[in-house]
């Protein structure tokens, strides 16, 4: 899966933790913040084309596996 491939990219890791969501009922709040059923309803209809959807599915991954907590000092 590619977004495991994002996992041990920490620029890339860094930067989705800290990107804010451009649109809908969370903008403004970075992709880290996002609650998971938010990511869930993304992953099951489809994350948008691009870095964003990227940033968003391995947001979701890293909820799924409980790494949310462990990620949380990187917020800026």
């Amino acid at each position: 899966m590619q977004n495991n491939l994002h996992l041990a990219d920490s620029d890339f890791l860094s930067a989705a933790i800290n990107q804010k969501m451009p649109f809908g009922k969370y903008a403004g709040r970075k992709l880290l913040q996002l609650p998971e059923p938010y990511l869930v309803w993304f992953y099951k209809k489809g994350f948008p084309e691009g870095k964003l959807g990227q940033q968003l599915a391995l947001m979701y991954e890293v909820k799924l596996n409980g790494l949310e907590a462990m990620l949380k000092p990187l917020l800026k």
